[in-house]
């Protein structure tokens, strides 16, 4: 299992993540951002070619160390400055208040302590600092959902931990954050892991 979590899942995760119909929603909720950005789980760096000009500096949340190296010919092609941030026993290695924005794009369903992480972003954010997130969740179409269900505990151990049914916009406001603006709609395809939560939340 070890060599699996941490060689071959993170391989096609890279893969994975590279899919053109992400590319629009990356774009989408990356519109805007400025200053020094907290990326968590920054993973391969996809969101790298979608930064606009405003952002300085991308401080890059990745724990995977073959995900640092996919990224690396990525971080070297872009212009903007990538520092990677260390946990220590889960708690971000930065100071309070010192990021203008936080971005999560499809990280949520696999953080083991998913709110304790995002009450960290909320901690680091400056005052007024916004929670950008892309991710996919819990559908609420009974059907739907019973699949998920059913479905993530084989999705957990292929793919890093990943759930199809968190339910991302509560988990947002259990963490200090309050919804700002939220959008949900299906990807093509399968509806199981396809319903997507998109949107922005402000630390409160």
């Amino acid at each position: 299992m070890g060599i699996w979590a941490n060689h071959v899942a993170p391989r096609i995760l890279d893969k994975a993540c590279a899919r053109t119909d992400l590319i629009e929603l990356r774009r989408r909720v990356l519109s805007g951002v400025h200053g020094d950005v907290l990326d968590v789980g920054f993973g391969s760096g996809h969101n790298l070619g979608h930064y606009p000009a405003g952002v300085q500096r991308v401080m890059a949340v990745e724990p995977s160390l073959l995900a640092r190296r996919l990224a690396a010919e990525r971080i070297a092609a872009s212009s903007i400055r990538v520092d990677f941030v260390e946990l220590d026993d889960e708690r971000l290695v930065l100071p309070d208040d010192c990021v203008d924005v936080g971005v999560t794009t499809f990280t949520l369903c696999s953080i083991p302590d998913v709110v304790g992480a995002l009450r960290q972003v909320a901690r680091v954010l400056r005052p007024g600092g916004e929670l950008r997130f892309v991710e996919h969740g819990l559908s609420p179409d009974h059907q739907v959902a019973a699949w998920q269900h059913r479905l993530t505990p084989l999705q957990k151990r292929v793919f890093g931990g990943c759930h199809f049914d968190r339910p991302i916009g509560d988990i947002i406001e259990a963490a200090s954050f309050e919804l700002v603006e939220l959008t949900n709609f299906y990807l093509p395809g399968p509806k199981p892991p396809s319903y997507i939560y998109e949107g922005t939340a402000r630390r409160t």
